[in-house]
């Protein structure tokens, strides 16, 4: 599908009622609001295509810019690049979309997590958090001690930060609890300490995660660590059944033994006595008869 193409298909499939919700969760205009099921549909027809996301980015639609972060080639930005993509998004959902899409996935994440996090702009810090976020459950590699920096900022400007700044350090904190034991119980700590986050949804149903609860639940779901065993040890009194058992099964050996050997390759029947043929038996009851009634 070419430039023209999508934005034709988004703008068929885009209905007044997905405009209104979207715009209760902070969407902005021009929109056509398509629903999540026809853009995933869409994204997997497009599959990778960063020229094509370029001039969809480019429009300033919500929409065509929902698609662009979904098949937008992360390999493809440069540090200024994704600095110009962020300046664009001013609506949780696309600042969202770009940091799981895009921004997660470049070389320069952990840069960008670390100066977007310290950022006074309200947009640019919800990156920066939301990042830290995917971070903290994506990539191995980082140490610790870069989350548990970014703890003690959470609980220090929380309750200060801009509120969809603040809704992503919730989301940070939370992620941070999951990503392995030594940080759920750091994490845990934070949550108890700062308490009850509040978060200005707008006219929304959304309602914000009790830190403390959420990640008490997500460890809750994963499955138990299987349990390791030792080897069995030998005990005197084993070691005595042992002997008996062997013991036991000696008349049995001995019976074996007592057998006819059979030769390799032949069968249990060629190692049993030869029977008489049948009409040698027959023959011999009938000479017996015989001489008896002779006699």
């Amino acid at each position: 599908m070419d430039f023209t193409d999508v934005m034709s298909e988004l703008e068929r499939l885009g209905t007044e009622q997905n405009r209104k919700v979207y715009r209760r969760h902070g969407a902005t205009d021009p929109l056509f609001g398509v629903s999540f099921a026809h853009m995933n549909a869409l994204e997997k027809r497009i599959k990778r295509d960063h020229k094509l996301a370029e001039a969809l980015w480019a429009t300033g639609n919500s929409d065509a810019r929902t698609l662009a972060a979904a098949i937008a080639d992360p390999g493809r930005f440069t540090r200024e690049r994704l600095e110009a993509w962020l300046a664009d998004a001013r609506s949780p959902l696309l600042v969202d979309l770009f940091v799981k899409h895009i921004a997660a996935k470049t070389p320069f994440a952990r840069a960008a997590m670390e100066q977007w996090t310290a950022s006074d702009d309200e947009w640019v810090g919800r990156a920066g958090w939301s990042l830290l976020g995917a971070l903290a459950a994506e990539d191995p590699s980082l140490p610790d001690s870069v989350f548990e920096e970014r703890l003690a900022v959470i609980e220090a400007s929380i309750h200060r930060a801009k509120n969809r700044a603040r809704e992503a350090m919730n989301g940070a904190l939370i992620s941070i609890g999951g990503r392995n034991e030594p940080l759920r119980g750091k994490a845990l700590t934070v949550a108890r300490r700062i308490g009850k986050v509040e978060i200005d949804h707008g006219e929304t149903s959304c309602k914000t995660p009790d830190a403390t609860a959420y990640i008490q639940k997500m460890w809750a779901r994963r499955p138990a660590a299987p349990v390791a065993t030792k080897p069995a040890v030998k005990t005197a009194a084993g070691q005595g059944k042992a002997a008996a058992a062997k013991a036991a099964k000696a008349p049995a050996a001995a019976k074996a033994a007592a057998r006819p050997a059979m030769a390799p390759g032949a069968t249990k029947a060629a190692a049993r006595p030869a029977k008489a043929p049948a009409a040698a038996k027959r023959a011999s009851g009938t000479a017996a008869r015989t001489g008896a009634r002779r006699g």
